[in-house]
């Protein structure tokens, strides 16, 4: 059996993609020959804070690590130094066949450190935009110089690692365009099994007041500027000249919400515009997005964009952009109604989907059954395959990856 140690800045109860993509695949990786050692920082009030429905790994192989809060972000934590260390150290006991690092900040230095301390190979997913994440941060630093900061960053920071997986082939296009030269190999996330068991719409909308027959569409994920909601709020304004009645539900938390809230207010959205926070994942979620008419997304800085998954598995019509990792989801056949950013265009592709409801189910089924061929087991087996490539590598002295892999290196599954 495998062993892989896994590094994070980020888990539940922290609700986001991150989280999400670490617990499906920790789940799904014990039946491809894999055992995962998680270390992640501890939240407050969050003691034996559950994976959810994504699959709950064994308590003893999550370590979790004192943190201290974050500038601007009050959900994240970042990981103390000294009980980080601690914590690595307390593991040295351990054997470890690879180190798989899942975020670029705390976590990638102390992973990469560790590895070579232990003499493993280490890789990383690549979750983050980081030139976008760096801008909406760091607002006072110019975009100008934001840019090529973050791309150094990025290059420096993939120049310690022995192999990179990305969630979809935009990312790794990106990435090579940067000038990373560590090997690359594209491997999504997948969808666990109980993604596909049908949430029950009629109990959400009964939970929150909304009757069965308004038109709802559907907005979930992380409420942050970089996930271009407030567009989606504008398009949102233009849908209603046609159905006045319509209903736009945001599932989610983040540090945009107070803006969103307050243009909501302005646009005199209040009463049609409805913010449900984070949801719980094993039914609450599903319920949400089974209440939805069309699921909307318009986020220009997604590695893959994992919620457009969910909501076609729950066999959602789906209207949305294809920018960056979305458009490895968004393939012909897949059900969706790829447009572009342009408010009417997006506004019309909804309404049509609202006021044909014949339409919207041959979308949702078409949707569904593509969703099928994202299984979190088979991503669990690349992932697998992966580690062994580069633990062979490792081995034979090379440090490096070769450039294709028997893991393949597809944006989507075969």
């Amino acid at each position: 059996m495998t062993r892989a140690l896994f590094i994070s800045d980020v888990y539940f109860p922290r609700v986001n993609g991150v989280s999400t993509s670490i617990a499906t695949f920790r789940a799904a990786l014990r039946t491809a020959g894999v055992h995962t050692t998680l270390v992640a920082p501890r939240y407050p009030n969050a003691a034996g804070a559950a994976e959810s429905s994504v699959g709950a790994a064994d308590d003893t192989a999550l370590v979790r690590v004192d943190a201290a809060s974050v500038p601007r972000d009050a959900e994240d934590r970042r990981m103390r130094g000294r009980a980080l260390r601690a914590a690595l150290a307390g593991l040295d006991g351990e054997h470890f066949d690879i180190v798989h690092v899942q975020t670029p900040f705390v976590a990638h230095y102390a992973g990469v450190r560790y590895a070579r301390r232990r003499g493993i190979p280490v890789i990383a997913t690549y979750h983050t935009l980081f030139e976008e994440y760096l801008h909406h941060y760091v607002p006072l630093l110019p975009r100008a110089l934001g840019r090529p900061l973050a791309r150094a960053l990025t290059r420096a920071q993939c120049r310690g690692l022995d192999a990179i997986a990305v969630p979809s082939e935009p990312m790794r296009a990106l990435l090579a365009s940067y000038g990373v030269r560590t090997p690359l190999q594209v491997i999504p996330t997948g969808l666990p099994a109980d993604g596909f068991e049908p949430g029950a719409g009629a109990r959400f909308r009964a939970a929150h007041g909304i009757a069965a027959d308004r038109p709802l569409l559907l907005y979930v994920g992380r409420v942050a500027h970089e996930k271009n909601i407030d567009f989606l709020v504008h398009a949102f304004v233009e849908l209603r000249a046609a159905r006045p009645d319509a209903l736009l539900v945001i599932a989610g938390e983040g540090p945009a919400r107070e803006h969103l809230a307050g243009l909501v207010a302005a646009l005199d959205l209040a009463h049609a515009v409805l913010f449900v926070g984070y949801l719980e994942r094993a039914q609450a979620l599903r319920d949400c997005y089974a209440a939805a008419d069309v699921f909307v997304f318009a986020s220009r800085t997604e590695t893959q964009g994992l919620v457009l998954l969910e909501a076609m598995a729950q066999g959602r019509p789906v209207v949305s952009t294809a920018v960056l990792g979305t458009a490895s989801i968004l393939q012909p056949g897949c059900g969706a109604s790829v447009v572009p950013e342009e408010r009417v265009p997006f506004a019309r592709a909804a309404l049509d989907l609202i006021e044909d409801p014949r339409r919207a189910a041959q979308a949702g089924a078409a949707a569904r059954r593509y969703a099928e061929g994202w299984s979190a087991a088979a991503m669990a087996q690349r992932l697998a395959v992966f580690y062994r490539d580069v633990q062979r590598r490792h081995q034979l002295g090379a440090g490096v990856a070769p450039a294709t892999s028997p893991a393949g290196d597809m944006s989507t599954p075969g």
